[in-house]
């Protein structure tokens, strides 16, 4: 149990921290200056989640 609780956190703590991050930036957030930037941060955050996960499950945390 502790194992899953520390593998969501983890998974969580990606959109959290790079959500963080962009809020304290206005100036320099991606969809600012690129068309396309909101969506390949969006991107980015599923990918490394799913990485995340997909590991997690590997090592049988989840």
């Amino acid at each position: 149990m502790t194992r899953q609780l520390a593998a969501w956190a983890a998974i969580l703590a990606v959109p959290t921290a790079i959500a963080g991050i962009y809020g304290m930036n206005f100036d320099v957030m991606p969809e600012l200056r690129w068309r396309y930037g909101y969506f390949a941060v969006l991107g980015l955050i599923a990918a490394i989640c799913l990485g995340l996960w997909v590991r997690f499950r590997k090592i049988d945390w989840l």
